[in-house]
């Protein structure tokens, strides 16, 4: 194993807990029993009130632990605030092989634009948020290693490295009820810049107003800008739809997937490539051309029924709700709502105020408050959470040759277990038509 021993080093000696038993924990348990087989360890397969369940369903209060792995769904809150270390498989990987890693986070847009900088890259690996536990990766890696790492903000808030070169996409509000405010939210994305040292890179988005204040808040509080370096002597580089070279426009005219949102993550991924290759930006025309987007981002389901239905079930925020009809140009049928986080849902209220859609569907309870924000509705409109009735609703009122959009702007967790989930069942009611 590469590096096999710097990792080693972090964990040996050490009185281990693993905190949560999903796809990471399960990772991390499988790196313990590799590297140290002859180490004791524990797992809390929950962690709640400062206390932790083992797999016998036993509750204990005391932490009898050096250092804690915890699982990224666990809320850093729960644990108490002190006689041990709070790391993550993130942050020991990153520890040990950040400096052949790329980092790629932001509230929506991470896993299109991780899979397009992998694709861009060969013999890259692409690990992470996006399904791949880091830790199932390292028999792959050597000293030429490339690795391309979605990243959440649950695996970033306690991270001890940054990545050599980090991508932050842009913010918007997103689990508030899991930091209890915005800004703590923010703060754990901030820490692919804050974690950084001399000689890396980190690219942000300029146009997202909110990641533009939050860089120059964080990264230059003394003159309120944000470009040359970071204290810890990393390169920024802030990246705009406005400031494009006549030769990356060549590149965006080219790339397939429709929206602003995506031209600006395919800059994003364009220019981090060529930094990687040392080539010209022309060698990455024809991988660019040939991406395919990923399931349930603005999926063209097909057809049915004469109208054209679209997945966007990963649209989780209003901006990408937005976002999604604004790429399309015009929908004719727009599903919204889901799991209510009580994310601020005034910007897509006055965006459909503006640029009305003739019907809209009204699911759980963000759905109902989504509803409740209208002052006037002038679409056809359906309250209702059961998908097997909101797809006959669409074929009765939209149009041939019309368009249908899933782009719920709400979570899925109320009825499904993920947005995959609703998406698929979307899907297959569309199907049986």
């Amino acid at each position: 194993m590469y590096r096999e021993q710097q990792l080693k080093s972090l964990l040996e000696g050490r009185r281990l807990l693993v905190a949560g038993y999903g796809r990471e924990g399960q990772s991390a348990e499988r790196l313990i029993k590799r590297l140290l087989p002859h180490t004791e360890y524990a797992v809390a397969t929950e962690v709640k009130d400062l206390r932790w369940k083992d797999f016998g369903g036993q509750w204990h209060d005391e932490w009898p632990f050096d250092l804690v792995v915890k699982s990224p769904g666990i809320p850093t809150f729960q644990f108490p605030a002190q006689g041990f270390r709070l790391s993550s498989l993130t942050d020991l990987f990153l520890q040990v092989y950040g400096d052949r890693t790329i980092g790629v986070t932001g509230t929506k847009g991470k896993s299109t634009t991780a899979s397009l900088i992998h694709h861009l890259l060969p013999g890259s690996f692409l690990a992470g948020n996006i399904g791949v536990p880091l830790f199932d990766i390292l028999d792959e890696l050597d000293e030429r290693c490339i690795v391309v790492a979605e990243l959440s903000c649950h695996q970033l808030e306690n991270i001890h490295r940054a990545p050599h070169i980090s991508v932050l996409l842009n913010l918007f509000q997103e689990h508030l009820d899991h930091y209890g405010d915005y800004m703590g939210y923010k703060m754990a994305k901030m820490q692919t810049a804050l974690r950084q040292r001399e000689g890396d890179h980190f690219f942000f988005c300029a146009d997202n107003e909110e990641l533009r204040d939050l860089v120059a808040l964080c990264l230059h509080p003394d003159r309120g800008d944000a470009s040359g370096c970071v204290s810890t002597g990393a390169n920024v580089h802030p990246y705009s739809l406005a400031d494009v070279s006549p030769e990356e426009r060549q590149l965006l005219d080219v790339f397939p997937l429709p929206g602003d949102h995506n031209s600006s993550n395919a800059l994003v991924a364009c220019r981090v490539a060529g930094l990687v290759l040392q080539q010209p930006l022309s060698s990455l025309r024809v991988p660019l051309s040939t991406f395919k987007g990923l399931r349930h981002r603005m999926e063209r389901v097909g057809e049915k029924c004469g109208i054209t239905w679209y997945d966007d079930s990963i649209s989780t925020i209003p901006e990408a709700a937005i976002a999604a009809v604004r790429a399309l140009g015009h929908v004719d049928t727009l599903i919204l709502g889901g799991f209510d986080r009580g994310i601020d849902y005034s910007p897509l209220v006055s965006f459909l105020e503006d640029h009305p859609v003739s019907n809209l569907v009204f699911v759980g309870q963000a759905g109902r408050r989504i509803y409740s924000r209208f002052s006037i509705l002038n679409s056809q409109y359906l309250v209702e959470d059961d998908y097997t009735k909101i797809v006959p609703w669409c074929v009765a009122h939209t149009p041939q040759g019309g368009v249908v959009l899933l782009s719920p702007a709400a979570a899925s967790y109320d009825t499904f277990k993920n947005f995959e989930h609703r998406g698929d069942f979307f899907a297959e009611q569309i199907k049986k038509l």
